[in-house]
């Protein structure tokens, strides 16, 4: 529509200086030491929702870190939208690797550098923006709720309890997610499904504290040595994944879905250029797109033990230790999968040293109906905005709280992203395409419009 778009182009400036305030807040919920930064940021939030047109917004203390719930209820009978986001963010270690500050945003070749721009408070922030355009030029054609968390990046651990809490007050027909990613703006995309995740720590201790490896070496076990060994041990030749019982109820897709997966556009050899890499590399029997979205996997996402500091030192260490992901696919089951680990890590262990797991955070991977008005909504609003239908994708990453949302809520979810792959979310430099934000914009209120409309057929 025409308004919008005259409203977004009018107050474009503004829009962009918003979000970079936003970003200046290091709200990382991982870290003890932000926790006043991730309080100030659920102001800043609420401040914003506040000044977006929303009458009522709230910041509803949790155990850990608070929730920011905001409506704007225009009618008892029109459909009711529940936004979901995080304003929380991933550390920002290794700080070297950064180009510029982390939490001082940069813009570069019409892109943003900083922690949290792409996930999630560019992508949470269109909405609230969203939220603007529709209300101050009288278009509004559906009740919205938002419920804005801080901890998701350390697994929502909180965010169940506010649900069960707060059934009534979160009532809606739909909840609508900006936190995932499409192929690309030339080929804008919806995500059909997630990965759920199991997320444990290791520790592997041998003696009682560190030894002289001349003295002791080749006499005591190393438990670096051995966590190598056994973590090595869970993958065979073919990088299948070797913990029993682990794909018992992996969900197969059929020839039909795989092809039509593929079908995707996807430039293997543009991939590996990008990431410096001279080949791809995963379970034997899938491309790359399936490896990355419909199959489980494990990763070491970090060990240490022993001396790491300049220098040398001849030391056998005490203990070692690493943390270690798994992303699980239909039909999996988070803590079951967390207790295979357990048992199967312990029963490996040689003797000579002691393991302890740590089971930490953990989510339910999701497959989202695509034949729902919801879901053709947003297609539909995807289709005006670019001018092309959305192809439809799996996404290889994890929100914990979309299974939630259906177990809790009874509500299912619409994955309406504006990310892109290598926005290096996770990673130093991440990044947000100015264009991809303002496109969010431009492409939420006709989401609106839709599901308004075809809610009533």
């Amino acid at each position: 529509m025409q308004v919008w778009n005259d409203y977004i182009s009018q107050n474009k400036q503004r829009f962009l200086d918003e979000l970079l305030d936003l970003l200046r807040i290091p709200s990382v919920s991982a870290d003890s030491k932000y926790k006043g930064d991730v309080a100030k940021c659920a102001e800043a939030v609420k401040e914003n929702l506040l000044k977006a047109g929303c009458d009522k917004v709230e910041i509803c203390p949790t155990e850990g870190h608070p929730i920011v719930y905001g409506e704007k209820m225009i009618d008892p009978s029109a459909p009711t939208v529940l936004v979901y986001g995080h304003y929380d963010v991933q550390p920002a270690d290794p700080l070297e690797l950064w180009d510029s500050g982390p939490f001082e945003p940069v813009i570069k070749d019409e892109k943003i550098y900083a922690r949290g721009a792409c996930d999630d408070k560019g992508q949470m922030f269109m909405h609230v923006k969203a939220l603007e355009v529709m209300n101050k030029t009288n278009t509004l054609a559906c009740n919205i709720k938002f419920m804005i968390e801080g901890e998701e990046e350390v697994g929502s651990s909180n965010l169940g309890k506010f649900l069960e809490s707060n059934k009534d007050r979160l009532k809606a027909d739909i909840v609508l997610v900006s936190d995932t990613s499409m192929i690309s703006m030339e080929h804008p995309s919806l995500e059909t499904g997630l990965r759920g995740l199991a997320y444990m720590e290791v520790e592997v201790t041998g003696p009682n504290r560190d030894l002289h490896s001349g003295v002791y070496g080749g006499a005591v076990a190393n438990p670096i040595n051995i966590l190598a060994k056994m973590i090595a041990s869970m993958h065979d030749e073919n990088n299948h994944i070797t913990i029993p019982g682990f794909y018992d109820k992996v969900l197969e897709l059929t020839e039909a879905e795989r092809t039509a997966l593929n079908k995707a556009p996807f430039d293997l050899e543009e991939y590996k250029k990008e990431l410096h890499v001279s080949d791809v590399r995963g379970e034997k029997g899938y491309t790359t797109l399936e490896r990355t979205g419909t199959r489980p996997t494990l990763d070491v996402n970090g060990i240490w033990g022993g001396y790491t500091g300049e220098g040398a030192k001849t030391v056998l260490p005490s203990k070692a230790n690493a943390k270690i992901s798994m992303r699980l696919v239909p039909n999996q089951v988070s803590d079951e999968i967390s207790d295979m680990f357990k048992k199967h890590f312990e029963s490996i262990a040689p003797a000579g040293v002691t393991v302890k797991v740590t089971a930490h955070h953990g989510g339910e991977p999701v497959v989202t109906p695509t034949d729902s008005v919801a879901y053709k909504a947003a297609a539909e609003a995807i289709k005006t905005s670019f001018g092309k239908e959305p192809i439809p994708t799996r996404g290889g990453g994890s929100i914990p709280i979309v299974a939630l949302f259906e177990s809790i809520l009874g509500l299912k979810t619409v994955l309406l992203g504006f990310g892109l792959d290598n926005d290096n979310i996770h990673s130093p430099n991440e990044k947000y395409d100015i264009f991809n934000y303002f496109k969010g914009i431009e492409t939420i209120p006709y989401f609106h419009k839709y599901f308004a409309e075809m809610s009533k057929k």
